[in-house]
């Protein structure tokens, strides 16, 4: 996005911008907060932030990790909330069945993971950053990246080995 226009050419690129990334950043909402209702919560409040910043975008990769990282860091916030520590697993099953939302195996085994590997094999995983790009996203070194995905393989190597010899 090279600059923001006012008036209606805001709002026209706003709606671009939504529909380009309004997917993306649902699912990443939904793999935190594991019900629909506060996903799309999630998602209006990332957009709104959007909205109402006075950032500039050089590029639409910028502007999709600012809107990666937005997303991610109101929905830790959410889930701090001690209200939100009560919920488990089978809340969600509940709720993804109520929406008829299928989400796969692999998918469920990364949204169990902890909170520090989540983030990062979803961007790596799912949204294809590379572990030098996550790094710079998240303000954590490199190597410090790595090693949470090296953890994060180790984890879910052994709940796919768990899962294999029920």
């Amino acid at each position: 996005m090279d600059t923001y226009l006012s008036g209606t050419g805001k709002e026209q690129e706003f709606t671009a911008v939504y529909e380009m990334y309004v997917d993306d950043i649902y699912r990443l909402c939904f793999s935190f907060m594991k019900n629909h209702m506060d996903a799309e919560d999630a998602v209006q409040e990332t957009f709104l932030k959007y909205y109402y910043s006075e950032k500039h975008f050089n590029t639409e990769q910028h502007l999709k990790a600012w809107l990666i990282v937005t997303a991610s860091n109101y929905c830790k916030d959410l889930l701090k909330q001690a209200f939100r520590k009560q919920k488990n697993l089978d809340d969600f099953r509940e709720i993804a069945g109520e929406d008829e939302q299928h989400i796969d195996e692999m998918m469920e085994m990364v949204m169990n993971l902890p909170e520090k590997y989540k983030t990062i094999v979803y961007l790596y995983y799912y949204e294809g950053y590379n572990s030098r790009e996550i790094a710079r996203l998240l303000h954590k070194p490199d190597s410090t990246i790595r090693t949470y995905l090296q953890k994060a393989r180790k984890i879910l190597k052994q709940e796919i080995s768990e899962e294999r010899s029920r």
